[in-house]
Protein backbone atom coordinates (compact mmCIF):
# COMPACT_ATOMS: atom_id res chain seq x y z
CA UNK A 1 0.00 0.00 0.00
CA UNK A 2 1.66 3.48 -1.01
CA UNK A 3 2.47 5.62 1.90
CA UNK A 4 -0.04 8.73 2.05
CA UNK A 5 1.09 11.92 1.14
CA UNK A 6 1.75 15.01 3.49
CA UNK A 7 -0.57 17.70 3.66
CA UNK A 8 -0.98 20.95 5.63
CA UNK A 9 -3.44 21.10 8.34
CA UNK A 10 -5.77 24.31 6.07
CA UNK A 11 -5.79 22.44 2.68
CA UNK A 12 -8.00 22.11 0.20
CA UNK A 13 -7.28 19.80 -2.71
CA UNK A 14 -9.63 19.63 -6.17
CA UNK A 15 -9.25 17.27 -8.71
CA UNK A 16 -11.26 16.94 -12.05
CA UNK A 17 -12.28 13.38 -13.82
CA UNK A 18 -12.47 14.31 -17.07
CA UNK A 19 -9.99 11.58 -19.25
CA UNK A 20 -9.21 9.84 -16.33
CA UNK A 21 -10.40 6.56 -15.17
CA UNK A 22 -12.58 6.12 -11.42
CA UNK A 23 -10.01 4.04 -9.96
CA UNK A 24 -6.96 6.35 -11.08
CA UNK A 25 -8.97 9.29 -9.10
CA UNK A 26 -10.00 7.03 -6.13
CA UNK A 27 -5.89 6.11 -5.92
CA UNK A 28 -5.21 10.26 -5.86
CA UNK A 29 -7.63 10.37 -3.56
CA UNK A 30 -6.68 8.22 -1.31
CA UNK A 31 -2.83 8.66 -1.78
CA UNK A 32 -3.41 12.35 -0.67
CA UNK A 33 -4.95 11.62 2.39
CA UNK A 34 -8.39 12.78 1.42
CA UNK A 35 -10.94 12.34 4.14
CA UNK A 36 -13.72 13.49 2.21
CA UNK A 37 -14.64 14.37 -1.42
CA UNK A 38 -17.15 17.06 -2.18
CA UNK A 39 -18.39 16.90 -5.25
CA UNK A 40 -19.66 20.07 -6.77
CA UNK A 41 -21.26 19.38 -10.15
CA UNK A 42 -25.11 20.59 -10.49
CA UNK A 43 -25.75 17.03 -12.22
CA UNK A 44 -24.31 14.18 -10.46
CA UNK A 45 -24.26 12.07 -13.27
CA UNK A 46 -21.75 10.98 -15.61
CA UNK A 47 -21.45 9.00 -18.90
CA UNK A 48 -18.16 8.34 -17.71
CA UNK A 49 -18.53 4.43 -15.22
CA UNK A 50 -17.59 5.37 -11.62
CA UNK A 51 -18.31 9.00 -11.44
CA UNK A 52 -21.87 9.07 -10.88
CA UNK A 53 -22.97 10.05 -7.39
CA UNK A 54 -24.06 6.26 -6.06
CA UNK A 55 -21.10 4.76 -8.04
CA UNK A 56 -18.79 7.34 -6.96
CA UNK A 57 -20.23 7.20 -2.93
CA UNK A 58 -19.76 3.50 -3.08
CA UNK A 59 -15.94 3.47 -4.36
CA UNK A 60 -15.12 6.12 -2.00
CA UNK A 61 -16.04 4.15 0.70
CA UNK A 62 -14.71 0.99 -0.39
CA UNK A 63 -11.15 3.59 0.37
CA UNK A 64 -13.05 5.20 3.75
CA UNK A 65 -13.49 8.75 1.93
CA UNK A 66 -16.49 10.20 2.93
CA UNK A 67 -18.88 11.86 0.22
CA UNK A 68 -20.79 15.05 -0.24
CA UNK A 69 -22.81 16.79 -2.75
CA UNK A 70 -23.27 20.36 -2.71
CA UNK A 71 -25.29 20.93 -5.83
CA UNK A 72 -26.17 24.47 -5.18
CA UNK A 73 -22.29 24.95 -5.87
CA UNK A 74 -22.56 23.32 -9.23
CA UNK A 75 -22.66 25.46 -12.83
CA UNK A 76 -26.14 26.59 -13.79
CA UNK A 77 -26.82 24.62 -17.03
CA UNK A 78 -25.95 27.92 -19.21
CA UNK A 79 -22.49 28.39 -17.61
CA UNK A 80 -21.73 25.04 -18.72
CA UNK A 81 -22.76 24.98 -21.94
CA UNK A 82 -20.77 28.29 -22.55
CA UNK A 83 -17.88 26.16 -20.51
CA UNK A 84 -18.09 23.61 -23.18
CA UNK A 85 -17.64 25.95 -26.20
CA UNK A 86 -14.54 27.25 -24.16
CA UNK A 87 -16.09 31.08 -23.49
CA UNK A 88 -14.48 30.72 -20.21
CA UNK A 89 -15.52 34.59 -20.12
CA UNK A 90 -18.82 34.08 -20.19
CA UNK A 91 -18.44 30.92 -17.37
CA UNK A 92 -16.90 33.34 -15.08
CA UNK A 93 -19.66 36.23 -15.50
CA UNK A 94 -22.21 33.36 -14.99
CA UNK A 95 -20.95 31.36 -12.33
CA UNK A 96 -19.72 34.93 -10.45
CA UNK A 97 -23.87 35.88 -10.45
CA UNK A 98 -25.08 32.33 -9.22
CA UNK A 99 -22.47 32.60 -6.38
CA UNK A 100 -24.73 34.81 -4.98
CA UNK A 101 -28.09 32.83 -4.75
CA UNK A 102 -28.88 31.97 -1.33
CA UNK A 103 -28.51 28.17 -2.17
CA UNK A 104 -24.40 28.91 -3.43
CA UNK A 105 -23.82 31.07 -0.41
CA UNK A 106 -25.16 28.97 2.27
CA UNK A 107 -23.36 25.87 0.56
CA UNK A 108 -20.33 28.07 0.48
CA UNK A 109 -20.91 28.50 3.66
CA UNK A 110 -20.95 24.64 5.01
CA UNK A 111 -18.20 24.39 2.59
CA UNK A 112 -16.03 26.67 4.75
CA UNK A 113 -17.24 24.52 7.78
CA UNK A 114 -16.05 21.71 7.04
CA UNK A 115 -12.57 22.96 6.13
CA UNK A 116 -12.43 23.83 9.56
CA UNK A 117 -14.05 20.95 11.44
CA UNK A 118 -13.17 17.93 8.50
CA UNK A 119 -9.89 16.16 7.95
CA UNK A 120 -8.38 16.87 4.10
CA UNK A 121 -10.86 18.12 2.26
CA UNK A 122 -11.00 17.37 -2.08
CA UNK A 123 -13.53 19.44 -4.10
CA UNK A 124 -14.65 17.37 -7.52
CA UNK A 125 -16.12 18.59 -11.20
CA UNK A 126 -15.51 17.42 -14.37
CA UNK A 127 -12.76 19.63 -15.86
CA UNK A 128 -9.35 18.18 -15.86
CA UNK A 129 -7.80 21.54 -16.08
CA UNK A 130 -8.79 23.67 -13.19
CA UNK A 131 -8.05 26.99 -14.76
CA UNK A 132 -11.49 26.12 -17.26
CA UNK A 133 -13.41 24.70 -14.01
CA UNK A 134 -15.75 26.55 -11.51
CA UNK A 135 -14.33 24.85 -8.63
CA UNK A 136 -11.37 27.25 -9.05
CA UNK A 137 -13.74 30.31 -8.19
CA UNK A 138 -14.79 27.98 -4.64
CA UNK A 139 -11.41 27.20 -3.90
CA UNK A 140 -10.28 31.01 -4.13
CA UNK A 141 -13.14 31.77 -2.13
CA UNK A 142 -12.49 29.40 0.11
CA UNK A 143 -8.55 30.00 0.56
CA UNK A 144 -9.56 34.12 1.19
CA UNK A 145 -12.01 33.00 3.98
CA UNK A 146 -10.39 30.24 5.51
CA UNK A 147 -6.69 31.05 4.69
CA UNK A 148 -6.00 27.26 3.65
CA UNK A 149 -3.70 26.23 0.55
CA UNK A 150 -4.99 25.10 -2.77
CA UNK A 151 -3.80 21.81 -4.24
CA UNK A 152 -4.75 20.72 -7.74
CA UNK A 153 -4.73 17.49 -8.32
CA UNK A 154 -4.56 15.83 -11.45
CA UNK A 155 -5.21 11.70 -11.31
CA UNK A 156 -3.23 10.19 -14.45
CA UNK A 157 -4.79 9.67 -18.01
CA UNK A 158 -5.13 5.81 -18.33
Amino acid sequence: MAKAKTFKAKQLFTIGYEQTPAKAVLDELQQTGVKLLVDVRAVASSRRPGFSKNQLASGLDDRGIAYLHLRGLGTPKDGREAARSGDIKTLTRIYQAHLKTPQAREEMDELATLIRTTGPICILCYERDHRHCHRTFIAEIIREREGVAIENLSAPVM
